[in-house]
């Protein structure tokens, strides 16, 4: 049946993702929640398909009614909302950046769909695919682009990471005033800021090692599906976590290094070197920081993406 129309212009809106638009006239007309087109696809199985979770997440309001839309039969060419999550999606998320990141939400979608719709909805399409089937196929090169970039990435972090980590290890039995060559210990010992020095590089030992850790696992990684879900970006924010501290750790007890040799007689060489020693630590937060943002953002932010705050539906809400 051809649509009408003001059914187009429904479809139209939920394609666009007009959660706005599309609430004010299903509150005067409920019964275009079940309205299909011509391909016999709810504003559901759209939502899906454009990956817009502000209406999807309309089901959540719907109570007992819940059951029917994720029920909803299939469209023309047999596939239901699971199917449809399977397929890449017609609009992109512009809300995250990176394969990678892209990759995770898309499980995302997979997982949340997965565990609401009945165990007959996994089952073969009229093109003999299974959602699964479907996802594995449309997805396999976003897959590979992520494993590269993530690979890439490791790569270089752990370049740093192991340079730190040479660094600080090398300082340790280099420290600053040297040993007393009477009995072997470092002649500032009793020194406040050398004690601070001593504790700061070991410190930074420790993170740059459980860097290059965590940075040798996502190297190391089988690279599924399931790992773009929580695995890969959790160890790439540790990593990145680690070795940003490494590095503050590092340039602190390199300024407190000079105080220890200078504090007495030549103060302002010390202040102006520890002043100095910001400098590698803001081009760190500068370049890194970003992408320790989206990981985190996209990682525990996303956990909430299909768990609506408040309803939009059938209470109007003052600030809607």
């Amino acid at each position: 049946m051809k649509e009408t129309y003001p059914l187009a212009v429904l479809f139209v809106a939920v394609e666009l993702g007009n959660i706005k638009f599309l609430v004010e006239l299903t509150r005067g007309y409920p019964e275009l929640l079940w309205k299909q087109n011509n391909n016999e696809q709810t504003i559901f199985h759209i939502a899906v398909s454009h990956r817009h979770e502000s209406i999807y997440n309309l089901l959540y309001e719907m109570g007992s009614m819940y059951d029917i839309g994720t029920n909803r039969g299939q469209d023309i060419q047999g596939n239901n909302m699971l199917h449809l999550v399977g397929m890449k999606p017609k609009t992109p998320h512009e809300d995250v950046s990176g394969v990678v990141f892209q990759m995770q939400r898309e499980m995302l979608w997979f997982k949340e769909v997965e565990s609401k719709v009945p165990t007959h909805c996994k089952e073969i399409n009229n093109d003999g695919r299974t959602p699964l089937q479907l996802f594995t196929e449309n997805h396999r090169d976003m897959v590979s682009e992520g494993e590269k970039w993530m690979k890439e990435t490791a790569n270089q972090c752990m370049v740093v990471a192991a340079l730190v980590t040479t660094v600080v290890f090398s300082v340790a039995f280099t420290i600053p005033g040297g040993y007393n060559q009477n009995d072997g210990l470092p002649i500032f010992q009793k020194d406040g800021p050398f004690i601070m020095f001593v504790i700061l590089d070991a410190i930074s030992l420790i993170l740059s090692s459980s860097s290059i850790l965590m940075f040798l696992s996502i190297l190391t990684s089988r690279y599924t599906q399931e790992d773009f879900l929580v695995s890969l970006p959790k160890k790439l924010m540790i990593g990145l976590t680690t070795l940003f501290l490494s590095i503050i750790t590092m340039m602190v007890a390199f300024s407190f290094s000079f105080f220890v040799l200078y504090r007495n007689k030549w103060i302002p060489i010390p202040i102006i070197i520890s002043v100095g020693a910001v400098v590698p630590v803001f081009l760190y937060m500068k370049l890194q920081f970003p992408l320790l943002v989206d990981a985190y953002r996209s990682t525990y932010s996303s956990k909430y993406l299909f768990r609506p705050k408040k309803r939009v539906l059938f209470y109007r809400n003052p600030t809607f």
